[in-house]
């Protein structure tokens, strides 16, 4: 029996001791009373039995007032720019448009909170504090109808690797870090999960109204490098192939994080890479859509056409925004359509040029092509989005309602 049920059964037990210390002060030598002794003790016993067996949840109150918009529409922003002047640009921005969300890095790609904790917090020796008064923010936001969501990237975390090697991979002597330098923790330990969760439910006392977990998944390649790392697996060591294993921390810890942020009453959404979900797992980083997608409200998948391969028949991705999104939306679609109890679909589009690609690969993205890109889900009854810019430079004077 869990707590709260124990809680319910000493209150009725406490209940029905009472009634019985009071009921035998009745006159028992009239037989009429004695009747209605028992007629009693039968009236409150059937009371207690409907007694609802689980007590309504505490429920955490930050004070402001949210609404969810009709459809996230939403952008992202750095810590430096929600801390600083480009703040006000950025929020101007999205109240004359149709957008009406803002995706705002709390804990960054590197492991830092962006924003100055309480003194006695046990998160202030990893702070770059580019966020001084989170209270003035959000009230601006609220103040212009903008959902605050708030970014925890999990896995990707060279900070904390560095802190706590034991919780990270190592490679001989030294915590291993990928081709740009940047070190991963281990989904397989569990004080990771606590460790992160703890900040987003900061977060959501803060006033944010959603957390977005990003980097929910083991390096890329993790499968051809595993091998060759010193990592621990905790609990996770019950004969299964490593893949599988793999998926089932990731997805455990999706499922951790929502049961601990429910008293706090935010929504939980995951970004994940988009070709997980043309696949019934990705086999090197952990993620499975659809396991993932049963213990979330929102799966935000990555599906920049930058991004991409050959894929769905198209040979250059990025020059056919609209078709790429189109194609993907359909399997995505189809995907969702066999969970009992399937998520919202706010997938992360593209708002930047990938010139990286080289010449004949890419094209300049502007308004048609963040507008093809809108449409192309819209047409598929994916009406809400996320834009993707890393420098908060978000293309001007698009339609972001195409079909309206």
């Amino acid at each position: 029996m869990d707590e709260e049920g124990k809680i319910v059964r000493a209150i009725k037990v406490a209940f029905f001791l009472l009634l019985l210390s009071v009921v035998p002060q009745l006159d028992h030598t009239n037989a009429e009373q004695q009747s209605y002794q028992l007629h009693a003790q039968k009236e409150y016993a059937g009371f207690l039995m409907e007694l609802p067996e689980q007590m309504k949840r505490f429920t955490y109150d930050s004070g402001y007032d949210f609404t969810y918009p009709d459809a996230i529409r939403g952008i992202y922003v750095t810590g430096p720019s929600a801390g600083g002047a480009n703040f006000e640009r950025l929020s101007n921005f999205v109240d004359k448009t149709e957008l009406n969300a803002m995706v705002i890095d709390i804990k960054d790609d590197w492991g830092n909170l962006t924003y100055q904790p309480e003194d006695d917090s046990k998160y202030k020796d990893i702070v770059e504090p580019y966020i001084k008064d989170t209270k003035e923010m959000l009230t601006t936001l609220e103040e212009k109808e903008i959902y605050p969501i708030a970014r925890v990237v999990v896995f990707k975390d060279s900070t904390l690797a560095k802190l706590k090697p034991e919780w990270s991979y190592k490679e001989g002597n030294k915590v291993w870090t990928n081709g740009r330098g940047e070190a991963f923790v281990n989904p397989f330990m569990e004080e990771v999960w606590q460790y992160n969760v703890d900040i987003a439910i900061e977060a959501a006392k803060m006033g944010f109204q959603e957390i977005q977990f990003d980097y929910v998944r083991f390096p890329e390649g993790f499968e051809h490098m595993a091998d060759s790392l010193k990592y621990g697996k905790g609990k996770y060591t019950n004969g299964k192939d490593d893949v599988q294993l793999r998926v089932d921390a990731v997805t455990d810890f999706v499922k951790f994080a929502k049961e601990q942020l429910e008293p706090y009453g935010v929504k939980v959404s995951v970004d994940i890479f988009g070709y997980t979900a043309t696949l019934p797992e990705a086999p090197g980083i952990g993620q499975n859509f659809s396991k993932i997608s049963e213990h979330v409200d929102v799966i935000s998948s990555m599906i920049y056409p930058s991004h991409w391969g050959p894929y769905f028949g198209i040979q250059k991705p990025d020059l056919e925004p609209y078709k790429l999104i189109k194609e993907y939306a359909k399997v995505e679609n189809a995907k969702r359509e066999e969970l009992a109890s399937p998520p919202i679909s706010r997938p992360w589009l593209q708002d930047f040029t990938a010139s990286y690609l080289g010449t004949g690969n890419y094209k300049p993205y502007g308004k048609q092509e963040i507008e093809d890109q809108i449409r192309a889900l819209n047409e598929e009854g994916i009406d809400e989005f996320l834009l993707w810019n890393a420098g908060n430079h978000y293309t001007e004077n698009v339609d972001y309602t195409p079909l309206n």
